[in-house]
């Protein structure tokens, strides 16, 4: 009977692992699908430059993939030493969304004005050499959000040093109609506009990390319960 529970856990945690390692497959092709072919897409903080999406996607399918895969060999191979190193890393990753999640509701004012102070900081770099992330990343924002700069358009102006802004801050499309007079602009702040954009999501993004949250906890029951099986099973034997 503990023989057969030992092989039920065994392939339900293998196939629990194997899709979790194809997540992986996916989140990383994804991630260099977009480091190809829109180079550092979303990139809005000058403080960390490599904080990009496709950054961002490449490291989470890497470190989704090795979890996936240690889950994998260790369930097949009933392995107590990787079941419970990929009992450990999951945990650590659990206990450190957790502290993030925490933390950022206890300091939401001051990551708010860090937030914005680093956003005008990089409207700086908007255009520049070497930057086409951040530049692509503004003109989607601005053009999708129907907005302009960070708090308000004057934020531009300290970045042409003059009374103009982006052509992507404009109501119809022209070239060079960021020259014209402000009433042709989006006059809503973007930093705001895309808070509450969340805010009418927050729905969304509650379920998905609701079942994020969910699946780790699964990994990290099916981990722990063939562990317990394995050394039951070994000892058992003895």
């Amino acid at each position: 009977m503990a023989h057969n529970c030992l092989q039920c856990i065994k392939y339900l945690m293998f196939v629990f692992n194997l899709l979790f390692w194809l997540g992986g497959c996916g989140i990383l092709g994804v991630g260099i699908w977009l480091a190809v072919t829109q180079g550092n897409f979303a990139t809005l903080s000058s403080s960390f430059p490599s904080l990009s999406a496709a950054n961002l996607l490449i490291v989470t399918g890497t470190f989704v993939m090795i979890i996936g895969f240690v889950g994998c060999i260790g369930a097949i191979k009933e392995n107590k030493c990787l079941l419970l190193s990929f009992f450990i890393m999951l945990l650590i990753i659990f206990l450190l969304e957790l502290t993030v999640v925490i933390l950022f509701f206890v300091y939401t004012d001051k990551i708010d004005k860090y937030a914005q102070r680093d956003l005008k900081k990089g409207l700086h770099l908007y255009g520049t050499d070497g930057n086409i992330g951040l530049t692509n990343a503004w003109s989607i924002i601005q053009t999708d959000f129907r907005c302009c700069g960070v708090s308000n358009y004057t934020d531009w102006f300290e970045v042409y040093n003059t009374t103009r802004v982006p052509d992507s801050c404009c109501l119809e499309f022209s070239e060079n109609c960021g020259l014209h007079s402000p009433g042709t602009w989006w006059k809503a702040p973007c930093y705001e506009t895309v808070k509450i954009w969340l805010q009418e999501n927050l729905l969304a993004v509650g379920i998905f990390g609701l079942c994020t949250v969910l699946v780790q906890i699964l990994g990290l029951t099916f981990a722990m319960t063939m562990y317990c099986q394995v050394v039951k099973a070994d000892t058992y034997c003895a």
